[in-house]
């Protein structure tokens, strides 16, 4: 993380961390929002015993805390609503479209490496997704070589990713063969109960790892065959939108495949990416 901008002293210390999560992360906080500022917050404040919102401000701004405090901040104020195959018709074009024409693609004596990023992945429910939709590729093919990065600004989601353990509700979406080979269901303690954790041979592909999409360059490999970057520009100002899908197609290969949210197709306006269905891009050139 690049470190904070600190702006000259101020007696509104309200403005100043709006002023301060916008240039850090792109996320707009109106003046009309500190109700939402608030909420996010509160339990920040019981538990440190703050009497109110400026009264921990001023804790961050002048009693030095900004720093210690930053990655709570962060978990708390961003949004992170994910599901396992949200939005399931890119997971049918992963398994029915991409993958394919990858394996075709590529030569029959060499194994083909096939590499996506989850460039907003949240707890993992993008990646893992897609890591069962590319496993079952593989089971077919031997030659399909795969792996799976994903990248979050906040390290609260990406411990859950890591750890790969989810409520059994939340697996519900995952069809039910996809489910019994990919995931083992929690046993032994209390804690287990009405937990299911993703299986070895899929967490081992998939790795994670913090990035914020508003400061580059990112420390990403280039060539990508995917990148799903879904659901996060609509936090963004139309000029950092630009920017972020600038800088996220440059690590795409020619022909590899950009997947936004669906209601998001309208933003992506790049030159180099060709709309082929809603909220899917395929990159044609530089």
């Amino acid at each position: 993380m690049r470190p904070l901008t600190r702006s000259a002293p101020q007696t509104d210390y309200r403005a100043r961390f709006r002023d301060l999560v916008f240039s850090e992360t792109g996320i707009r906080m109106p003046a009309n929002k500190d109700h939402l500022i608030v909420t996010r917050l509160r339990r920040r404040l019981l538990e440190g015993g703050f009497s109110d919102l400026d009264d921990y401000f001023e804790h961050l701004f002048d009693g030095g805390a900004l720093h210690d405090e930053w990655p709570l901040i962060i978990d708390k104020i961003t949004t992170n609503k994910t599901d396992f195959f949200r939005e399931p018709a890119h997971y049918e074009l992963l398994a029915k479209r991409v993958i394919p024409e990858a394996m075709r693609a590529s030569e029959r004596r060499h194994p083909c490496r096939f590499r996506l990023w989850s460039a907003a992945s949240s707890t993992g429910a993008e990646a893992y997704s897609a890591a069962m939709i590319l496993a079952e590729a593989a089971g077919t093919d031997g030659q399909l070589d795969w792996t799976i990065l994903g990248t979050d600004i906040s390290t609260r989601v990406l411990d859950e990713a890591m750890r790969a353990i989810y409520p059994c509700d939340q697996l519900d979406p995952v069809p039910q063969d996809l489910r019994a080979r990919y995931t083992m269901p929690g046993r032994g303690t209390k804690e287990s109960t009405g937990v299911a954790r993703i299986v070895p041979e899929l967490r081992r592909r998939v790795r994670f790892g913090e990035l914020n999409l508003i400061d580059p360059p990112y420390p990403v490999s280039h060539g990508l065959d995917v990148i799903m970057l879904r659901n996060v520009l609509i936090y963004f100002t139309e000029a950092q939108q630009q920017q972020v899908i600038a800088n996220i197609v440059g690590h795409l290969a020619i022909g590899g495949w950009f997947f936004v949210g669906h209601a998001e197709s309208m933003i992506v306006q790049d030159h180099r990416l060709a709309q082929i269905a809603p909220a899917t891009f395929r990159r044609t050139g530089d």
